[in-house]
């Protein structure tokens, strides 16, 4: 049985919180967020989840750098502001984000467990927080969302079920997303993705989501419940998350035997090649830039 520390209790956290409520490997959860009162009024809320679910998952409020003890800490915080941006949505908030996160990744200097990134730019974040903290276990869950949403809209376009469909988005969670066109099957056949029309749908989902409810939250929420679940051991198989890999760091595919991990890209045509250098490149200069700015923050005049 897992302990799991969840910072912040936004959208996100508060989609995910009852999730590890209710699933069955989870004997503790504990919360945190900069609004004290919103945390407390979620432990509150699962306090009756846990005796309406007759769930045996303790629940409780705790500074993130207490969350050392637990396997998993899960960052999900938002700053605030006010995002304007038409394009490249998630990079927008880099800025805003950037120092909430490095002070958490301070906070947990050198953390043995298992972290998981969802406050966008996830992939520069996930770099961030991993080369701040020293933490060698980050993972950031933007691919998985994505190739999640993949799947479901290529089987509607085609008419098929869901599960017949096989293949991955990778590179970054954003504009420079690569889907694996050339990898993909139906029922394990090579399938005609008709990527028009996949990307398009990709793209209007998010805003879909946000205009109806406010924010995304039960996908991401499930993405991060998978990504616990399979760098904790519960579950094996391949996932798509953002982590450090040989070409660099980038939302890539990972198979998981016993929460270890081991690379297991697909083959990429040369135009899905270079869009992952690219997505890649786009990462590396971000996070350059927020690094630099960091070192000179903290460097004495």
């Amino acid at each position: 049985m897992k302990s799991i520390g969840v910072i912040g209790a936004g959208a996100v956290g508060q989609a995910l919180a009852p999730l590890l409520v209710t699933s069955g490997w989870c004997h503790s959860v504990l919360l945190a967020s900069g609004s004290g009162r919103t945390a407390a009024g979620l432990v509150t809320d699962l306090e009756d989840m846990r005796q309406v679910t007759s769930s045996s998952v303790r629940v409780a409020l705790a500074e993130p750098a207490l969350m050392r003890s637990c396997d998993a800490v899960v960052v999900c915080p938002r700053a605030v502001f006010t995002n304007t941006a038409r394009t490249d949505v998630r990079m927008a908030g880099l800025a805003a984000n950037v120092p909430l996160v490095a002070a958490l990744a301070r906070q947990l200097h050198d953390y043995r467990g298992v972290v998981v990134m969802v406050t966008n730019p996830v992939d520069v974040l996930s770099r961030l927080f991993a080369e701040v903290s020293g933490c060698r276990q980050v993972y950031g869950v933007g691919s998985n969302t994505d190739t999640a949403r993949y799947h479901l809209v290529l089987s509607r376009l085609l008419a098929v079920p869901v599960t017949a469909v096989a293949g991955h988005v990778i590179g970054e969670h954003g504009d420079h997303a690569v889907i694996c066109a050339s990898s993909t099957t139906v029922h394990g056949r090579p399938a005609a993705v008709p990527l028009q029309h996949v990307r398009a749908e990709l793209a209007a989902r998010p805003g879909r989501i946000n205009a109806g409810i406010g924010r995304t939250r039960c996908g991401p929420a499930g993405a991060t419940l998978a990504a616990l679940e399979h760098a904790l051991g519960v579950s094996d198989g391949v996932i798509e998350l953002s982590t450090r890999w040989p070409g660099g760091w980038a939302g890539i595919p990972l198979r998981f035997a016993a929460g270890r991990s081991t690379v297991c890209l697909p083959p990429l045509n040369p135009a899905e090649a270079r869009a992952l250098d690219a997505a890649d490149t786009k990462i590396r200069t971000a996070y350059d830039r927020v690094h630099l700015e960091l070192t000179q923050e903290t460097t004495p005049s």
